[in-house]
């Protein structure tokens, strides 16, 4: 909500994280300038890389009024362009499960840490950004909530799983300790229809908090504005709507 006469300001940079194995690595960060308290969101970024639009949304969360930060999960890998990098990354069969989950757990403690924190933190991804904020969510006690918008592979088939990747994250489900915030395309085919169908019905079985929202229309990547190809503006207003309100409930 705007009050035409509150001020209002934030500050946004790239800065370093101690990540993973104690790697230090680059975050986009960015928070509003006052006192606080203010909740806090982990954004994990999506395969096309850390890129402008997830630098775009990070700004995005911080206007709306919480600690925001997003960390580059390619930077051992290089960097440069972002879809270069994460070429290279797609040639190497992706990062890591264990050293995004490192990463995660960086973020977490530093956003907890900031004096303008309320100690509140929830995680939000895209794409692969979405299968890598349920897999942190499920192996670490460590969020307030989870918005999971389409991320694909968190359900797949046992010839799937690889050296980097080696268990679904699905089947993490009974180790889930906060509430999700599903968004997901009716065209989509990663995750498919029948996907959503079986994390929603491993989320039923083990008895966890959850609400899933299903788009006649839309497909992957629906929220990307910058991709026309993709955009469909009636499912985004309504996804975004939805994760304010998703916010506001479990991170206030």
């Amino acid at each position: 909500m705007i009050d035409t006469g509150a001020y209002e300001g934030m500050i946004a940079e790239t800065t370093v994280i101690v990540g993973h194995a104690g790697d230090h690595i680059n975050a986009y960060m960015a928070r509003p300038l006052g006192p606080g308290p203010y909740p806090a969101v982990l954004v994990f970024h999506h395969l096309p890389g850390w890129d402008r639009w997830y630098r775009e949304t990070t700004r995005r969360f911080a206007a709306e009024g919480y600690l925001a930060i997003c960390p580059d999960l390619y930077h051992r890998q290089g960097i440069g362009q972002p879809d270069d990098v994460a070429a290279k990354v797609r040639a190497e069969g992706g990062v890591a499960d264990d050293q995004v989950v490192g990463d995660a757990q960086g973020c977490v403690d530093l956003l907890r840490a900031l004096p303008q924190s309320n100690g509140k933190v929830a995680g939000f991804g895209t794409c692969s950004g979405g299968r890598h904020a349920y897999l942190a969510a499920c192996r670490l006690d460590a969020f307030d909530g989870l918005i999971n918008c389409w991320g694909g592979r968190i359900v797949t088939d046992a010839d799937d799983v690889t050296e980097k990747q080696p268990v679904a994250p699905v089947d993490y489900t009974a180790d889930l300790s906060c509430p999700v915030l599903g968004l997901f395309g009716n065209e989509d085919s990663s995750p498919s229809p029948e996907h959503v169908d079986a994390l929603e019905e491993a989320l039923k079985t083990h008895g966890k908090a959850y609400e899933f929202h299903r788009y006649d229309g839309a497909g992957h990547g629906f929220f990307y504005d910058d991709r026309p190809a993709a955009y469909h503006a009636a499912s985004a207003v309504d996804g975004w709507a939805k994760v304010w309100h998703f916010l506001q409930r479990t991170t206030a």
